[in-house]
């Protein structure tokens, strides 16, 4: 609920234009649920994002998309022994679909 509000309060401030969020979650339906959070609105009708559809921009930190644009040596340091934990074809399934349907940006 915390970082809804987060996402909501930075959105007001910078404009959801300027907003991407990233993710870190272990499974592909975490993901999707946090992603469809920050696109379409919290599903469970609990958070400060229920009904609010920000659209915003939103990837996975074990996307291609996000590989591609940082250091590659911090990538290999802080997230590249996770992919052979998780399963990376999955996440990525889920996070193209979510993109897919409700982003706006």
């Amino acid at each position: 609920m915390e970082n809804q509000k987060r996402v909501k309060d930075l959105c007001e401030q910078h404009g959801a234009e300027n907003v991407i969020v990233l993710l870190g979650a272990a499974e592909a339906e975490a993901a999707g649920l946090a992603a469809e959070t920050v696109t379409n609105g919290d599903p469970t009708f609990a958070g400060p994002l229920a009904g609010v559809q920000l659209g915003l921009k939103v990837f996975h930190a074990v996307e291609p998309e996000f590989k591609e644009t940082v250091d590659p040596t911090a990538y290999d340091d802080q997230i590249s022994m996770m992919e052979m934990v998780l399963e990376v074809d999955e996440i990525i399934t889920e996070m193209t679909a979510i993109r897919s349907e409700f982003t706006k940006y």
